[in-house]
């Protein structure tokens, strides 16, 4: 089988979770700089099978989206034009930064680390990446 990837774009990070080639688990892949995104897509692309792209959808209470739509949508654009035959998905991605503090606090990671913002980016993707896996089955 292939493997999904999974994105918490960001203006400077993306947080990046991949699944296993069965399509299971979940899991951190890492913390890359926006601007390199689509480089790091494309490495990873060539050695990897993926299938799918599963991208946080960034919404307000109100239901309006946020102001990073206006920088995830190009990117779409130009990764859909780079990799056709990946099927891209949005994810509601809603309190997934402060539900990546919680797990990593009742994981027992300490404070110092648990700051860093490019480790709760990785578990923010994994978190959107499991999301979409739960409806998916």
């Amino acid at each position: 089988m292939s493997r999904i990837l999974a994105l918490d774009y960001g203006g400077k990070r993306t947080g990046v979770a991949v699944t296993d080639e069965l399509q299971i688990i979940a899991s951190p892949l890492d913390t890359i700089d926006t601007s390199k995104l689509m480089d790091f897509l494309k490495q990873y692309i060539e050695k990897e099978n993926v299938s799918d792209l599963v991208v946080g959808l960034s919404v307000r209470f109100s239901g309006e989206l946020n102001e990073i739509e206006n920088k995830i949508q190009p990117f779409l654009k130009k990764f859909s034009e780079q990799f056709p035959l990946i099927k891209i998905h949005r994810e509601n991605e809603m309190f997934t930064s402060k539900m990546a503090s919680q797990a990593m606090f009742v994981g027992g990671m300490k404070k110092k680390k648990r700051q860093e913002k490019g480790i709760v980016d990785k578990v923010s993707a994994v978190i959107i990446l499991q999301s979409f896996l739960s409806h998916k089955l």
